[in-house]
C-alpha cells in the first residue's frame, strides 16, 4: 500500500510540471499575440494621407524643416496667442479656448507639433527639444508683428521655452499650463528611455497603448481629474490623427525624448496658479476656469498694447483672416 502511494506521488510530478509549463506558455503567448495584433492593427489602420485627413478649418505653413498644420481664430489685428498642445493631443484640443480668445479680440493660432496631429513628420526623425523649438520659432517669424504670447501645455512647454531663447524679440510672454521643463542635457538616460530606444520594445508598446483607439478613453481618464470630461466627442477628436500613415512609428521615435521635470522652479518671476479639482488637461476639464485664468494673464501682459475690438466669433470662423 505504501509502495502504491509513493508511485502515485512520483507519477504526479510530471503532471504538475506539464501544468506549470502550459501555464508559462499561456503567459507568454497571450501578450505575444496581443502585441502582434496591435502592431498589425496599426499597420492596417494608419493608411491615410495627413493632408487629405486634415480638417479644412486649418492650413499648412512651412516652418524650419517641416510643414506645420495650424488653425486660427479671431481678428487679424488682434494680439497673437500661439497655442501649443501637449502629449497625444493636437490643435483641435484648443477649440473652446480659441473661441473665447477670439471673442475678446485676440488672434488665436493653434499648431500641431510633430509628430502629433496633421503636421509633417520629419524625415530626420529629430524630435529633440532644440529642433522642436526651431520649428516653433520659425513659425513665429512669419508674423508681421512682435509681442506674441506663447502658451505651451504639458510637453508643449519645452518647444515653447526653447523658442523663447531662439527668438526672444518675437515673444512677449510665456504661459505654461501644467508644463514640463527642459531636461538637463548632461543627465544620463534612464532605464525607461534606454528601453524605448529599442524599436522591438517601443513599437508594440506604442501600438498597444498610445495609438490604439481602444485605449484613448482609458489613457485620457488617467490624465484628468474630472472624468466626465472624457466625453465621446473629446475621445473622437483625439483619435482623428491616429489614421495618418506612420503614426505609430513616428510617435515611438518621439517617445524616446519623453521626461517630465518640474518647470515652475526655472523662473524666478513665474506665477503659479492652481485650478481646484482639475487634472493635467485644463483646456477640456475646466474650460471656463482655465480660459478665465488665461484671459487674466493676457490682460496683465498686454496692458500697453492696442487691442482689437472684441467681437463674437463663431466656432467655425477659423482661418478666415490672413495673419501670417
Amino acid at each position: 500500500m505504501a509502495r502504491a502511494r509513493r508511485l502515485a506521488r512520483r507519477s504526479g510530478l510530471p503532471r504538475l510540471a506539464r501544468l506549470a509549463l502550459w501555464g508559462l506558455a499561456i503567459l507568454v503567448a497571450v501578450p505575444t499575440l496581443a502585441t502582434i495584433l496591435a502592431v498589425g492593427a496599426a499597420a492596417f489602420r494608419e493608411t491615410g494621407n495627413r493632408r487629405a485627413l486634415a480638417p479644412l478649418t486649418g492650413r499648412f505653413v512651412q516652418a524650419h524643416d517641416v510643414d506645420l498644420y495650424i488653425q486660427e481664430a479671431g481678428p487679424a489685428d488682434g494680439h497673437v496667442v500661439v497655442l501649443v498642445h501637449g502629449t497625444g493631443a493636437w490643435s483641435e484640443i484648443w477649440r473652446e479656448t480659441m473661441r473665447r480668445l477670439a471673442e475678446r479680440g485676440y488672434r488665436a493660432v493653434a499648431v500641431d507639433m510633430p509628430p502629433f496631429g496633421f503636421s509633417e513628420r520629419p524625415s530626420s526623425r529629430d524630435y529633440t527639444t532644440a529642433t522642436q523649438g526651431r520649428r516653433l520659432a520659425a513659425l513665429l517669424t512669419r508674423f508681421d508683428r512682435t509681442g506674441v504670447t506663447l502658451v505651451g501645455h504639458s510637453f508643449g512647454a519645452r518647444a515653447a521655452m526653447e523658442s523663447v531663447m531662439l527668438a526672444p524679440q518675437k515673444i512677449r510672454a510665456l504661459h505654461a499650463p501644467d508644463g514640463s521643463a527642459l531636461p538637463d542635457a548632461d543627465d544620463p538616460p534612464g532605464i525607461i528611455s534606454a528601453a524605448l530606444a529599442l524599436a522591438p520594445v517601443r513599437r508594440p508598446l506604442v501600438a498597444g497603448l498610445v495609438t490604439n483607439p481602444m485605449t484613448t478613453r482609458l489613457l485620457l481618464k488617467q490624465l484628468i481629474s474630472r472624468k466626465e470630461a472624457a466625453t465621446p466627442a473629446t475621445v473622437e477628436m483625439l483619435q482623428r490623427p491616429l489614421f495618418v500613415q506612420g503614426s505609430t512609428t513616428a510617435l515611438g521615435e518621439w517617445l524616446q525624448w519623453f521626461v517630465h521635470p518640474d518647470i515652475a522652479s526655472l523662473f524666478a518671476s513665474a506665477r503659479l496658479e492652481v485650478l481646484d479639482g482639475t487634472g493635467h488637461i485644463p483646456a477640456i476639464e475646466s474650460p471656463a476656469a482655465f480660459n478665465a485664468a488665461m484671459l487674466a494673464f493676457l490682460a496683465s501682459v498686454t496692458e500697453d498694447q492696442p487691442r482689437a475690438r472684441p467681437r463674437k466669433v463663431d466656432g467655425a470662423d477659423v482661418g478666415g483672416a490672413e495673419s501670417l
